[in-house]
């Protein structure tokens, strides 16, 4: 049986704009599925699995959660649908980011509270073509995943339990080498520990990421985005975002991490803000060499 519950939310929120970071595993993630009638999300909580369908409605959003973490889901569906987001303080002043900002008012940046399982799809993300990743992650979530409760037919998350378990090279049928693998059953060991980083304070919570092998300062942004929901996650060392903002902003079709932080700090509290502007916006530089191939493992 479901359990459902009103979200007021002060200003219109668009579900597909705000959730959207979440669907690591491309069209065909198997943990979430977006549809005209609303979103339909499966998480670990820390009461137990739960699948969660959330649907826009005048003034708020109608969540409906099953399985035995539905009522922990319902409690913390305002940080998921940006009701901690502070959208209302963002100011912008590049006539671009204005009117990318008014065009998508219904954006909202999403705290999920589940770090753990933003650090997975994140480490599979590392220096490979997203495409690569999106297909490592789908393969891990079908393998070692679970069904999610509920009538969705979703899929959990594959647990740390399950991630640890397994050995490094059961990870490249995946297209996933040793060290990502490697990286992700060390991040399985201390799941625990990951998750005590959502009472920290920003700083204390990146360096317990940051003490993990394999995670370094882009990996751990990305976890802040989603997990925590910081508006001002900044990844740097990123291979697109420096030339995505000098071309939006200036115009120069290549960038680098320093221009990045001199062109985004005006915006310093919302700099994850601009950044998914942008991306909504399809604000691409032009391409001056080949895409990353993929790779061969064997």
């Amino acid at each position: 049986m479901a359990l459902a519950r009103f979200v007021p939310v002060p200003t219109g929120v668009d579900l597909q704009l705000t959730l959207a970071p979440l669907q690591r595993g491309g069209p065909d993630d198997p943990t979430i599925r977006f549809e005209d009638a609303g979103v339909w999300r499966a998480t670990r909580t820390p009461a137990g699995p739960a699948t969660t369908h959330l649907a826009a409605q005048p003034h708020g959003v109608l969540a409906e959660a099953w399985g035995p973490g539905s009522e922990w889901a319902l409690d913390h569906a305002p940080s998921l649908v940006g009701n901690l987001d502070p959208a209302d303080s963002f100011r912008p002043h590049h006539p671009l980011i204005a009117e990318l900002h008014r065009r998508h008012s219904g954006l909202r940046l999403p705290r999920t509270e589940a770090v753990f399982e933003a650090l997975v799809p994140t480490i599979l993300e590392q220096k490979v073509p997203s495409v690569e990743a999106q297909l490592a992650y789908r393969g891990l979530v079908r393998s070692f995943g679970e069904p999610a409760p509920g009538p969705a037919g979703l899929m959990l998350p594959p647990s740390p339990e399950a991630l640890r378990a397994r050995p490094y090279w059961e990870y490249h049928r995946f297209r996933v080498e040793r060290r990502r693998a490697e990286s992700i059953r060390a991040a399985a060991r201390v799941a625990p520990r990951l998750e005590d980083t959502l009472a920290m304070d920003g700083m204390a919570a990146r360096r317990r990421l940051a003490a993990l092998p394999g995670v370094g300062v882009w990996s751990v942004e990305e976890v802040a985005a989603r997990a925590f929901g910081d508006a001002d996650a900044l990844s740097l060392g990123d291979y697109h975002l420096p030339h995505l903002v000098s071309w939006a902003l200036t115009g120069a079709a290549r960038g680098s991490d320093e221009l990045m932080l001199e062109l985004l700090e005006p915006y310093r509290g919302h700099r994850a803000r601009v950044i998914r502007l942008l991306e909504i916006g399809g604000i691409y530089p032009p391409r001056f060499g080949p895409r990353l191939p993929f790779r061969r493992l064997y």
